[in-house]
């Protein structure tokens, strides 16, 4: 960027993790500046910690009136505004950048190298999902002929994944149905990657999949493909089986894997887990009996209320992190406003 004398302005929602890891792997990053969406109140104090006392002037913790999902459409409104985006280059960083995706298919690779005995040994794979950005990357790494056997996806309260696979109905829920949970960082309702696999199932067909997700789920909130031929390979041909988790189903989990394993784990692995379980012991329309591998999500420090209340203490914290909750932080609120965002971003970027 030097060589060229350009810059790069990065745009990002998280609900809590992706933005701690954008902003540090940018911090001190010359010619880059960072904005980053987080709902207002939702993330964990931790990782609010971790992102909002990041003293750098080239990286801005926004904070919204509102859920992640708006806090994506936000993101996802501003890159439709093509000359403001070319204006001030602006480039993304959660999942719904594809070069996040590709770099996420080499970890079911290297999970199935791992666990495998020979080339042809087939593994599932049980994901944590809210957004459906890590598992579509398993979804890509099994078309590229990964032996995946299937893709198990768990999500908490917010199910809105879990009702699709189970009953071929995609209905996203605004800001009032989405639930504040003990495994926020899956507190989401409207997966913006989902669209991704729908392409697949719907056998690439790109024109139907834009009316279906440009024209009627915004008009009627959902799509049913509950009669459509396709929606019965979603399992069949795609591998694809969903369970999902309660606040009781985590601290349960939490504690057992804690007092039977001596291993602690964050909430959102606790879904996995569970879900994992009921995958092996049938309570789940597809079972099955071979290995299963659990994707672990975060660190056990970042949630230390769903910790404490599962296991009578908090999760220990590790040195590095030991007086992050006692650093001052640096946020800028706005409300659910594209115009409002985008005079942000004009308005820092033009002073810097």
């Amino acid at each position: 960027m030097a060589r060229r004398d350009t810059s790069l302005t990065i745009l990002g929602a998280t609900s809590g993790d992706t933005g701690s890891a954008a902003e540090h792997a940018m911090l001190g990053k010359e010619r880059v500046t960072v904005f980053m969406l987080t709902p207002r109140g939702r993330a964990t104090e931790f990782q609010q910690a971790q992102m909002f006392s990041v003293a750098d002037p080239h990286i801005v913790n926004i904070t919204v009136d509102g859920v992640f999902d708006d806090c994506q459409d936000l993101v996802k409104a501003v890159n439709a505004d093509a000359e403001f985006k070319r204006r001030w280059n602006i480039g993304a960083v959660n999942s719904i950048n594809w070069a996040r995706l590709l770099a996420q298919v080499v970890y079911y690779v290297a999970c199935w190298l791992r666990v495998s005995s020979d080339d042809t040994q087939r593994v599932s794979i049980c994901v944590p999902s809210g957004n459906f950005g890590n598992i579509c990357a398993g979804h890509i790494a099994r078309q590229m002929g990964l032996p995946i056997e299937h893709l198990v996806l768990a999500t908490n309260e917010n199910n809105v994944l879990e009702e699709f696979f189970r009953t071929g109905v995609y209905r996203v829920r605004g800001a009032a149905e989405t639930y504040a949970t003990s495994s926020p960082s899956m507190d989401i309702s409207k997966a913006s990657n989902f669209e991704r696999f729908a392409y697949d199932l719907l056998g690439r067909d790109g024109a139907r999949v834009a009316t279906l997700f440009g024209e009627q789920l915004p008009s009627t909130g959902q799509i049913d493909l509950s009669a459509a031929t396709e929606f019965r390979s979603a399992s069949a041909e795609f591998g694809f089986v969903a369970g999902s988790s309660t606040h009781a189903d985590r601290l349960r989990t939490i504690a057992a894997w804690h007092r039977e394993a001596a291993v602690l784990v964050d909430p959102h692995t606790a879904d996995g887990l569970k879900v994992a379980g009921d995958y092996l012991n049938g309570a789940l329309p597809v079972s099955g009996d071979g290995p299963v591998i659990v994707l672990e999500t975060a660190l056990p420090v970042k949630f230390s209320a769903a910790i404490t209340e599962a296991i009578g203490h908090p999760a220990p914290v590790p040195e590095k992190f030991a007086h992050l909750l006692d650093l001052p932080r640096h946020t800028v609120p706005i409300g659910n406003d594209a115009e409002e965002l985008k005079a942000l971003i004009a308005g820092t970027l033009g002073t810097s």
